[in-house]
């Protein structure tokens, strides 16, 4: 008789123990708690300690921590036609526990879904250069649409990021092809920009030379000092005309001899008159 009692005793304490178990729960300071009453919704509880009815109060468990997102990559064809994949990746967190557990099945399925369909739809919009340059604008965009979709369930989308865009190889030596035009035309306009700038310094500076013959002599001393500084190469000096000028002019003068009246030329030969014979 007494061993029965204990074996009672002992059983209705498993029993109680076990009640006990199923009726406390943990949250931790990132979880909420919501809970069904005989299938009706009761308020939102935790973090803490929560405590249950067995059998009769149902909970689940809500993390309100940001969820990272990766959305799998989606093949976009752009307004330009051109055939990309994207991926991207969204932050978002529950606000609404209620909501995140009564208004969707699971939310976190349902904001996958839409993100892959909003980025597919929001760049089919947009051209390649678009997609490649104006990220921030797109990914605002996605942001905006998707968080619109997702409030009713109790979700706020903090972030939408474009990780990658995949272009086809044939596009890509087309654009690498593109960008080395551009930056050779770049690179001829840079180079006419400094042949016009040199040629107007060099036409001020002919400007200012022409006033003064003593900066022309200045400037060809110059020029022959730094010709000069290399060893190994020959250097003929041209000597200015008006340098020589005044030597041709006294050579010419002294080749002229004075001619008076009745003078012979050098050239002509005299003989004396003989008397007859």
């Amino acid at each position: 008789m007494i061993e029965a009692v204990l074996v009672a005793v002992v059983v209705i304490v498993a029993v109680l123990l076990s009640l006990a178990a199923a009726s406390v729960r943990v949250l931790r300071e990132y979880e909420r708690a919501v809970v069904f009453r005989l299938g009706r919704l009761l308020e939102t509880k935790g973090p803490g300690l929560v405590l249950l009815i067995p059998a009769i109060d149902r909970m689940e468990r809500v993390s309100l921590r940001t969820v990272t997102l990766n959305v799998p990559p989606q093949d976009v064809i752009t307004r330009d036609n051109v055939p990309v994949r994207v991926d991207a990746v969204v932050y978002f967190r529950v606000v609404d526990p209620n909501c995140a557990i009564n208004q969707v099945e699971s939310h976190l399925k349902a904001t996958s879904q839409i993100a892959q369909t909003t980025l597919r739809s929001v760049l089919g919009k947009a051209e390649l250069d678009a997609l490649l340059s104006e990220r921030e604008q797109l990914n605002e965009e996605l942001q905006k649409i998707i968080d619109d979709q997702t409030e009713p369930w109790g979700v706020k989308v903090s972030t939408v990021e474009i990780k990658d865009v995949g272009i086809p190889q044939a596009m890509q030596h087309a654009m690498a092809r593109q960008a080395q035009a551009e930056r050779e035309r770049r690179a001829k306009v840079i180079n006419a920009e400094g042949e016009f700038q040199a040629a107007a310094r060099l036409g001020e500076a002919a400007d200012v030379i022409s006033k003064n013959p003593t900066t022309i002599q200045l400037r060809y001393l110059q020029t022959l000092s730094e010709i000069g500084i290399n060893q190994n190469s020959t250097v003929v000096f041209p000597l200015p005309m008006d340098l020589i000028k005044p030597l041709l002019d006294a050579h010419a003068a002294s080749k002229e001899l004075p001619r008076g009246n009745g003078a012979t030329s050098p050239l002509v030969g005299t003989r004396e008159a003989t008397p007859e014979r």
